[in-house]
């Protein structure tokens, strides 16, 4: 998906999540904040690890300048995908948002242990939702000079 704004490049998402109603409210708040985005959604970890070595039927992927990664998930759980990527040398450096039902202090803690970049509770209410992804998206892709300096630089 992608929306024009004017901007040289779409920001590469990639956002790792098995619940349709989720991805569905993401792609709502993506439309509505007026970024230019290409957003690829995968649904368990297997395919996001396939996806970010470029393996299979992922060799002409493009490397995602963010990552929105949800911890429960089938195949190859979040919590996983996340070490996997943070002591990858060609991955490291990819912001990852853990965006997650779990509010649990063990789950936060091994996520900021393993070096994710954030971590965020998914709220209920679709409203909040909505807001709390349009906040993702303005600071890291607006507000942030990302590791490859790609974006950023792009786009200022």
């Amino acid at each position: 998906m992608s929306k024009d704004t004017g901007q040289k490049r779409p920001a590469e998402i990639l956002m790792v999540e098995d619940n349709a109603g989720d991805v569905r409210l993401a792609i709502e708040a993506f439309k509505e904040s007026g970024f230019l985005y290409n957003l690829t959604t995968v649904h368990d970890g297997k395919e996001a690890i396939l996806f970010l070595r470029k393996e299979g039927r992922y060799r002409d992927t493009t490397q995602p300048d963010i990552i929105l990664l949800d911890l429960n998930l089938p195949k190859i759980d979040g919590r996983e995908v996340l070490i996997r990527i943070k002591t990858d040398p060609d991955l490291k450096r990819i912001p990852v948002v853990v965006l997650t039902s779990s509010k649990a202090d063990d789950d936060i803690s091994k996520a900021y242990d393993t070096h994710a970049n954030s971590y965020i509770t998914k709220p209920i209410n679709l409203e909040a939702f909505i807001g709390i992804v349009k906040s993702i998206e303005k600071y890291w892709l607006s507000v942030v000079t990302l590791p490859s300096g790609k974006y950023k630089e792009e786009n200022n």
